[in-house]
């Protein structure tokens, strides 16, 4: 049972436990799952809340708590990802065990304020993990891999996914290579810092870069040592006559579905691309993002696949399955592969094997595509939620792709006033000026995937109030 009290506590009775525990609720200014979710992690932490200790079911919780299930649930599903809880099917939810040793001698560290909806781009579902999946393929290769390749692999990689991601590559994205030609990197920025450690080698003094474009890989550019020169992109992508007024020779660019304003390079705009690219000797790094959702149409093929000798290719398994796996890749032409590879050895010596091994086999076992599969027609489903919601009050951009859109603010409505006014509801916002190195109309780049179903759905509804006062 639980009581709400004068001094903003409530006491909450463990029927299963028989004894009462006090859980102070933080100010009323924040919302109603982060003070439940503090309470409850400052009772773990002070001991009042022990390890093994069952908590009661989020139904019973938020009947005596006056508040919806979902925010039990929320709660819940926080203190789980900190590690303060677990969850077992047929058990509960369980205080998890070191959990107050661990959080007293480590305070989890945060990276900025949390909102209940956050419409960060950048990050998949990660509720959408295939974890039955990734740990039959963890038992598989540990099953399998023989002891002697459980020392110091290739830097370049285990050969095994190597040659999973030629293959997948070439039949999904048209990749042309060999397997000499991949290097599996510590996630696609790593694979970006390794090119520009080896611009900066070769004498290079400047990159271009899409203006908007993604702010931090204008930060890798800076921390190599080297000078961003913003390119603008329009409906038809980077505007190559621009590019070819700078002093780069090599340049960084989203031809499948340019971030953030989610258009796609033209079929004219890639060939003038690679006359650029044979003129001056210069190298064209495709970031592949998020090029397998596609909701409209089959995704158009890479550039890299037109003159695999001018393009180095970089892709991620942090846009499909997770950025915790840290594994990424990059498609080299040939006159890059032995810089890079050496590169790589010297930074790390090489990536996680088993990580490798285990992707290797989703690759080759067909998961990985029912994967994409099941996540294509989630988001989807998702994008057209959004733009049903959001069209009326402003006009959702870009192609019918990926896991974030832009969305152009009507004349009048302030950015970074409709930004802040998110935050006062728990509603995250990321405004397109921090893509721009140049000034432009306001306008916001949501991201659909990685709220839950609950959250999506509410934090749409929110949305759409502000956008309707905005205009």
């Amino acid at each position: 049972m639980v009581r709400s009290t004068s001094v903003a506590r409530t006491r909450t009775t463990f029927a299963s436990a028989g004894r009462d525990l006090f859980v102070a609720l933080a100010p009323a200014r924040a919302s109603k799952r982060l003070r439940l979710a503090a309470g409850l992690r400052d009772a773990i932490r002070q001991g009042r809340l022990a390890p093994h200790t069952r908590l009661p079911a989020s139904r019973n919780l938020a009947s005596d708590l006056g508040v919806s299930r979902g925010v039990v649930v929320d709660a819940y599903d926080q203190l789980i990802a900190e590690g303060y809880l677990v969850a077992h099917r047929g058990s509960g939810t369980l205080v998890a065990p070191h959990a107050g040793q661990a959080a007293s001698a480590t305070p989890p560290v945060s990276n900025g304020t949390v909102f209940d909806y956050d419409f960060r781009p950048g990050l998949p579902d990660l509720a959408s993990f295939p974890r039955t999946a990734w740990l039959a393929a963890l038992r598989r290769v540990l099953r399998q891999v023989p002891d002697a390749e459980l020392g110091y692999g290739p830097p370049a990689g285990a050969p095994a996914l190597r040659d999973a991601l030629r293959t997948y590559l070439g039949r999904v994205r048209g990749v042309v290579t060999d397997v000499d030609g991949v290097v599996v990197t510590t996630g696609a920025a790593q694979g970006m810092s390794l090119l520009l450690r080896v611009a900066r080698e070769r004498g290079h003094r400047a990159v271009a870069v899409e203006d908007p474009g993604s702010p931090e890989i204008r930060g890798l550019v800076h921390a190599a040592g080297l000078e961003p020169r913003p390119v603008r992109v329009d409906d038809d992508g980077m505007r190559v006559t621009d590019l070819i007024a700078t002093d780069a020779r090599m340049v960084l660019v989203t031809p499948a579905h340019q971030l953030p304003l989610g258009v796609v390079l033209s079929a004219g705009r890639r060939h003038e691309l690679l006359a650029w690219a044979a003129a001056r000797d210069g190298v064209i790094v495709e970031d592949d993002y998020d090029a397998e959702y596609r909701y409209d149409r089959q995704p158009v093929g890479t550039v890299q696949g037109l003159a695999p000798e001018h393009v180095a290719y970089i892709g991620t398994a942090s846009k499909t399955l997770a950025p915790a796996l840290r594994l990424g890749w990059l498609v080299l032409p040939s006159n890059l592969r032995v810089e890079v590879t050496e590169l790589k050895r010297t930074a790390d010596l090489h990536s996680a094997v088993f990580e490798q091994l285990a992707l290797a086999d989703l690759l080759g076992s067909g998961v990985f595509d029912r994967h994409i599969r099941r996540t294509r027609q989630l988001y989807r489903r998702r994008r057209d939620q959004l733009v049903a919601a959001l069209a009326p009050h402003a006009q959702v951009g870009g192609i019918a792709a990926g896991q974030h859109a832009v969305l152009h603010l009507p004349p009048g409505c302030d950015e970074a006033g409709l930004i802040e006014a998110g935050a006062r509801d728990s509603v995250g916002l990321h405004g397109l000026g921090r893509y721009r190195l140049s000034g432009g109309p306001p306008g916001l780049v949501i991201g659909y995937a990685r709220c839950s179903e609950f959250r999506f759905r509410r934090g749409l509804d929110l949305l759409t109030q502000l956008l309707a006062n905005c205009s």
